[in-house]
């Protein structure tokens, strides 16, 4: 290869796909088998949680001075910062008359009840009891320890995410009505991807999937679709480290290293007769190529734009989850 050509290919990961139209492409339905994917989320099933819940982006969640306010599993959570900027959770409703604390007000980073004037700065008051939580830089996770059921840890399963001096991040919220098995379930069958996201991946191929027991990850040979036959290929890996949450990280090609962490969060109590769901995905993109230098500095620019390209394949995957749950629930749900 010429220098010219080995500059261009290190400034730029695009390719020039040869691979067959939609309509062409390997049929991949005998490949996704039903028990396979049951068997997949069912070890993910057995993971513990350590009760932890994601509730959020960290850069959005109580950063205007103001509560935040969230439903888990049912239960109302409110989420605020001290004047140092430590984040803060505790049940939603005030002890004394039950007002909605994601309405009150933070004043040199004690909550305000807005009815009453209760002072909450984050030790137990009153009946009210605060619940751990933790900003791991890029997600706000809450425990709820009679939610989860569960053995209690101190922190939430360890991210394992690019150097954050190196990345880019951005996150995503999207609600459906579902429950988070059916999240899962839809992160962990690959072989849709190209099928029905055609407009994102092209080139699909399952290189590798778990197979009995086994709790190998799923490998997966993928091309990111840029423009017209303009993609980047890339080889992944999904893994799901906990109940609700699939992790897939790319290990060869382009952006090595980069994430994406989907986290379902039950918003519903469980065995509501409508169930909901907030997926909060996560991607944490870095590169070793020079020109990534520059994508990092406009990172405030790009963070739209990578939350509204996730945001777009959700909107299709949870049409794909809520059908899951509809038929699931109806007894109609093959395999």
């Amino acid at each position: 290869m010429s220098g010219p050509a080995r500059r261009q290919r290190r400034w730029t990961p695009l390719r020039l796909r040869t691979g067959p139209d939609w309509a062409a492409q390997t049929p991949t339905w005998q490949q996704a088998r039903p028990a396979l994917i049951a068997a997949a989320l069912k070890r993910a099933q057995a993971r513990p949680s350590g009760n932890w819940f994601v509730v959020g982006a960290s850069r959005t969640t109580a950063t205007d001075g103001r509560p935040s306010g969230r439903t888990v599993a049912g239960a109302e959570v409110v989420l605020w910062r001290t004047a140092s900027g430590d984040l803060r959770a505790g049940p939603g409703a005030c002890p004394h008359l039950g007002a909605p604390l994601r309405d009150s007000r933070v004043v040199c980073g004690t909550l305000v009840c807005h009815w009453h004037g209760m002072a909450l700065d984050g030790t137990p008051l009153a009946g009210w009891h605060p619940y751990p939580v933790h900003d791991d830089g890029v997600l706000v996770w809450v425990r709820l320890d009679r939610t989860g059921g569960e053995q209690p840890t101190d922190r939430p399963p360890p991210a394992l995410r690019p150097d954050p001096g190196r990345a880019v991040d951005a996150v995503v919220t999207v609600v459906g009505r579902c429950e988070p098995e059916d999240v899962v379930a839809n992160r962990l069958d690959p072989w849709h991807g190209s099928w029905f996201h055609p407009y994102s991946f092209t080139d699909l191929r399952v290189v590798s999937a778990p197979e009995g027991e086994q709790d190998d990850p799923f490998v997966v040979d993928v091309s990111f679709r840029v423009a017209g036959r303009l993609v980047v290929p890339v080889r992944a890996e999904f893994t799901a480290p906990g109940p609700r949450t699939v992790l897939m990280r790319i290990t060869g090609g382009e952006g090595r290293t980069s994430v994406v962490e989907t986290h379902a969060t039950p918003l519903t109590a469980p065995g509501a007769a409508t169930p909901r769901t907030a997926v909060v995905e996560a991607v944490v993109a870095a590169s070793d190529r020079n020109g990534f230098r520059l994508a990092r500095a406009l990172a405030p620019a790009l963070r739209p734009l990578m939350s509204r390209a996730a945001g777009r394949l959700w909107r299709d995957d949870l049409a794909y989850a809520e059908r899951r749950w509809a038929m699931r629930s109806a007894g109609t749900f093959p395999g």
